[in-house]
């Protein structure tokens, strides 16, 4: 099974590194020691970033050849934890891969500021915001992480719908999946057991229901939980599940793999997926062939509103403040954000890569019309949002669901949660 790179937290099962051990019970997954660095994440088991790794390992070796370099895979679904109880004790690995938003912002007190030693990556690589708070960068970006609605077009055709005129507005999107509905499949492949699937509704589909402004105020941190807009996503959560427009069972059904592979299956016409590196384009592409993925924008419920790519920094190492050289770490960072290095990741595992100089002409349509709207696109709503409020988001997603609590009373907890900090 492939990990899972989402932010913030999905339950995932984590592969360890061959040889390498774990954080629990082994002194060798602990940094902080002269002639050698110890990295945590969760992608270094993984053979489709065995490439990857062994680029920026080459990459550092030509700068420091006597320093020893050791990659421990943590299992994702305790690895915020595990990495919690080493920053309590003030000892761990020297650099730590993170999610983009919530999880490093929480965690900036156990960081170096890496501004002074990735000055010269600012212009190559993008989504550097997602690990940046109060103005300094506290990781480097490795992925690009967004929220993409992709669709089945070979669904599309048999409802008798056009596949290459996906639906712009909300209206037409619900007529449209009446006529998916009546070909026998259901209109979105949504996983929340997790509670992660109201993230991904979220940003997939906020674009199209806040307004600029309100859009701007909310990543800002000014956010209008009063706002009727802020309500109609809650709202259309809730619609959607009471007409049966997800699969069965979506608060038991787990985002990865099960919503993901109900639409690679041809069972649900639209999933809100992700851009790098699982969950996307290029699972897709296996098993429904790159002609029959499309990727279309955010339904226009609220008028006037211009859908965006939903997008941030994906996944990115910073550097422990406990490390005896910032510097020889910083450098580590950098060889794992090396346009040859990332180049690899995208090749092999189809990662959308925050380098953006990286050529992706040859992955067919899908991954084209990402690319080419990353330049107008936005930062993802639920990663302005607190670890803490988004785990709150979750449960209570589950209970709109489940119709055990009304919207206005997610709306109101929520303000609360996010008011809390």
């Amino acid at each position: 099974m492939k990990q899972r790179a989402i932010w913030p937290a999905v339950l995932v099962v984590g592969l360890a590194l061959a040889g390498c051990g774990s954080a629990t019970g082994s002194d060798s997954s602990q940094g902080g020691s002269e002639g050698k660095l110890v990295v945590w994440d969760w992608k270094s088991g993984e053979a489709s970033a065995a490439p990857y790794i062994e680029k920026a390992k080459a990459d550092f070796a030509k700068k420091h050849p006597d320093v020893t370099v050791e990659f421990v895979a943590q299992p994702f679904d305790q690895y915020y934890t595990l990495l919690g109880a080493a920053i309590q004790s003030g000892k761990g690995p020297d650099v730590i891969l993170f999610n983009g938003g919530g999880q490093i912002r929480d965690r900036v007190d156990a960081l170096v500021p890496l501004d002074e030693y990735v000055a010269e990556d600012k212009q190559r690589l993008a989504g550097w915001d997602a690990f940046s708070k109060e103005g300094k960068i506290y990781a480097s970006p490795v992925t690009l992480q967004g929220h993409p609605i992709y669709y089945n077009k070979a669904l599309y055709e048999k409802a008798g719908l056009d596949p290459a005129s996906p639906a712009t507005t909300w209206s037409k999107f619900l007529a449209d999946c009446a006529a998916i509905a009546k070909a026998g499949a259901k209109c979105f492949a949504l996983g929340n057991k997790e509670g992660a699937g109201i993230q991904f509704w979220l940003s997939g589909l906020g674009s199209g229901i806040f307004t600029a402004q309100e859009y701007d105020n909310w990543i800002a941190g000014k956010r209008d939980w009063a706002s009727p807009n802020v309500k109609r996503v809650f709202q259309l959560w809730k619609e959607a599940g009471d007409a049966g427009l997800n699969n069965d069972g979506a608060n038991s059904t787990a985002m990865f793999n099960d919503s993901f592979a109900l639409f690679q299956s041809g069972k649900a016409a639209h999933v809100i997926g992700l851009m790098s590196d699982v969950g996307h384009w290029k699972d897709f592409n296996e098993f429904l062939t790159a002609d029959k993925l499309g990727v279309m924008d955010a339904p226009i419920v609220t008028a006037g509103t211009t859908p965006s790519l939903p997008y941030d920094g994906g996944i990115g190492y910073g550097v422990a403040r406990w490390t005896k050289d910032p510097k020889v770490a910083a450098d580590l960072v950098r060889a794992l954000t090396s346009t040859d290095a990332l180049r690899a990741f995208y090749a092999e595992a189809g990662a959308i890569a925050a380098d953006t100089t990286i050529d992706v002409s040859q992955g067919g349509a899908a991954v084209a019309t990402i690319v080419s709207e990353i330049k107008g696109g936005k930062p993802a709503l639920h990663v302005a949002l607190s670890s803490k409020t988004l785990d709150l988001m979750g449960r209570l997603s589950q209970q709109l669901l489940s119709g055990s609590t009304t919207v206005d009373e997610v709306v109101k907890q929520l303000a609360a949660s996010d008011r809390a900090g």
